[in-house]
């Protein structure tokens, strides 16, 4: 009688870094895709956490649908996957259908060991998340000691270390001779080593609790009283924050601190105004409200956190379809009869709308043949370039309807046999642009291709933040943005920074009783998020050149007043 083998997994040890999950490597990202079990470290950071699980999750959905597919394709003696990388397969043949398991390690080294042993032993790819680098922890080489007397296969995967990384974001250089050391317990440290990497170089990570005994044992041992030291709080996070002081008053300094914080010591700090890089975004602590959908904010929220800020999206209009189709049904048929010259698209939407229809009747780019495209903001063409079609307008000034028809040329019934123009556009959309088309000539088909409905309301959390200045600034995109945020959440704070996309936006607000303090000379997302970081920083300017008294009475708008309370 032949048994049948059960399959081993396996166990990867994988170091997180110091919290932001753009430190993560490669190496640790694939790991994270494929485990079947994540047991974490409870100091890890929330937003690390979020990540992982959110990771992991899509990671789950891609394979699962790989499956309703069809699978990997097999032949005798080869397997490939052809659906998805087949670093996303699960070990052991799990159903893809299954989520990845998350558990806290709790108690002592070994028996998060038997933790991942047994789930490597059942077949499962088992993570440890470790907090900085595995091997900066005693407890995770004890860990890793126990599995190598196994004969399970595990490999340790290299994480940024907490405190030179924290040291890092916080602009403190650590270069030549230093030290880095994750304190678990204070009271076995021995301080005279300690107190002289201090002179050095040390970066050094240890619980907010514990920073009067590491005062004292510095000063027992030697160190000078007035050796300028830094505790970062929240390292790498979206809410670091980094006191200067000295060894004599750094517990002082760093009251109101909680967790892990790191303190860093040496010749580096001199530099630290200079180098402080992660602090010194210009938008840095800044929560930005983004009245728009998921899918419209992604951009604008990435360029929001390159600059520092906190982006909280919230979606102000729905995107539904037309309530009789037949208006579209005939515009797609006439772009494939040749019956415009040219298609018009104000937005986004708008070229989703048309592609959808495309791909509901088996069409391609390939049927816009002969057809030329024009195309408002720098945002809507580049989703008529994701479609492989380069669009032939798009304005050099202002991207607006008036933008473009100071450069849409008139009809000329020799240069221009087909005199009609496509322009699908949602319900509410204004007559404009329409009616400058007809003043130069043009036949035009004003199609509503989507209609755009007031969203649900947000949380009520959000309704309160808005209405009592918890956020910084918000970002309007366009007039329904503004009409429809008041309409379900209220008017924003007057202490809120308000900032439009342009002179139609800005009249809205200004409708509304809003004040404008923010408006881009262009009005593109991009140059949007621009001029606010702008503003920011000759806000920070502006105010450090005031007296202390005239600063803290300051009407000015802004986080970074508070800075300098």
């Amino acid at each position: 009688m032949t048994r049948t083998r059960k399959s081993v997994g396996r166990i990867t040890f994988v170091g997180a870094g110091p919290g932001d999950p753009g430190l993560l490597t490669r190496r640790a990202c694939e790991a994270v895709r494929t485990a079947d079990h994540i047991v974490y470290d409870r100091t890890l950071p929330k937003a690390m956490l979020d990540w992982v699980r959110a990771e992991a999750a899509r990671a789950a959905e891609e394979a699962a649908a790989s499956h309703r597919l069809g699978g990997f394709n097999k032949e005798p003696g080869r397997e490939e996957s052809t659906a998805v990388d087949a670093t996303i397969r699960p070990v052991g043949d799990k159903p893809a259908s299954e989520r990845t398991e998350f558990s806290p390690a709790e108690g002592a080294p070994g028996d998060v060991a038997k933790v991942l042993l047994s789930a490597a032993r059942s077949g499962l790819h088992a993570v440890h998340l470790v907090h900085g680098d595995p091997f900066e922890h005693d407890w995770v080489v004890r860990e890793v000691q126990a599995v190598a007397r196994t004969a399970v296969p595990f490999e340790v995967v290299p994480g940024v270390s907490g405190p030179a990384g924290v040291a890092t974001y916080a602009g403190v250089s650590l270069s030549g001779m230093r030290t880095t050391i994750d304190i678990d317990d204070v009271q076995t440290v021995d301080f005279e080593a300690l107190a002289a990497a201090a002179r050095r170089g040390l970066a050094v990570t240890v619980d907010h609790g514990a920073l009067a005994v590491l005062r004292d044992g510095l000063l027992a041992a030697g160190l000078e009283g007035t050796t300028p030291v830094a505790v970062t709080g929240d390292g790498t996070g979206d809410t670091q924050y980094t006191t200067s002081s000295t060894v004599d008053n750094f517990v002082a300094a760093a009251l109101g601190f909680t967790g892990r914080v790191v303190c860093t010591f040496g010749p580096g700090l001199a530099q630290r105004d200079k180098l402080s890089w992660w602090e010194n975004r210009p938008l840095y602590g800044w929560k930005v409200l983004v009245p728009r959908t998921k899918e419209q904010a992604g951009a604008m929220s990435e360029r929001l956190r390159a600059y520092g800020a906190m982006p909280s999206e919230v979606p102000t209009i729905a995107v539904e379809p037309p309530r009789t189709p037949a208006q579209m049904e005939r515009a797609i048929k006439g772009l494939v009869d040749g019956r415009y010259a040219w298609t018009i698209f104000t937005s986004v939407n708008a070229v989703r709308a048309v592609w959808e229809k495309f791909a509901e009747h088996g069409l391609d780019a390939r049927h816009f043949g002969g057809v030329k495209i024009a195309c408002i903001g720098e945002a809507t063409a580049e989703a008529v370039r994701a479609f492989g079609i380069q669009p032939e307008l798009v304005p050099s000034g202002e991207q607006t309807s008036e933008g473009l028809l100071a450069e849409f040329s008139p009809h000329d019934e020799v240069l221009d046999p087909v005199g009609r123009v496509l322009l699908p556009r949602a319900d509410i959309a204004t007559e404009t642009l329409a009616a400058g088309l007809i003043e130069r000539g043009w036949e035009v088909d004003d199609v509503t291709a989507y209609r755009t409905v007031r969203a649900a309301p947000p949380p009520a959390e959000i309704r309160d933040a808005i209405k009592s200045g918890g956020f910084d600034a918000v970002l309007f995109t366009s007039s329904s943005t503004v009409r429809n945020l008041v309409g379900i959440a209220g008017k924003p704070h007057q202490r809120t920074v308000v900032a439009v996309i342009g002179p139609k936006t800005a009249d809205t607000a200004k409708e509304f009783g809003l004040r404008v303090d923010v408006q881009p000379a262009n009005a593109s997302v991009p140059d949007l998020v621009e001029a606010l970081a702008q503003y920011a920083v000759d806000l920070r300017e502006r105010l450090a050149a005031m007296p202390a008294k005239q600063r803290r009475g300051s009407k000015v708008q802004g986080p970074t007043a508070l800075r300098f309370r």
